[in-house]
């Protein structure tokens, strides 16, 4: 029975991050729902083992998305 329930749970959604030094070069990795605490941490696409100790090319760091304007005028009636 717990199996099909967990058929149906909502699973947490991983997300990639790599430790960046002074230089900018990963550290380590970490796969987790929520940002890491402390420095350095920044979001990636996915996990390149051959990026450590390397410099993190910019294609790999996630983009954000534009903030969008939270004030919305409501149309008149």
């Amino acid at each position: 029975m717990r199996f099909l329930i967990s058929l149906f749970t909502p699973r947490p959604q991983h997300r990639c991050f790599a430790l960046l030094d002074r230089d900018g070069r990963c550290q380590a990795f970490k796969q987790c729902s929520l940002q890491p605490m402390g420095e350095g941490w920044v979001e990636i696409e996915e996990i390149r083992l051959n990026w450590l100790h390397q410099p993190l090319p910019a294609s790999a760091r996630v983009r954000t998305l534009g903030t969008r304007p939270r004030n919305r005028q409501l149309l008149a009636v």
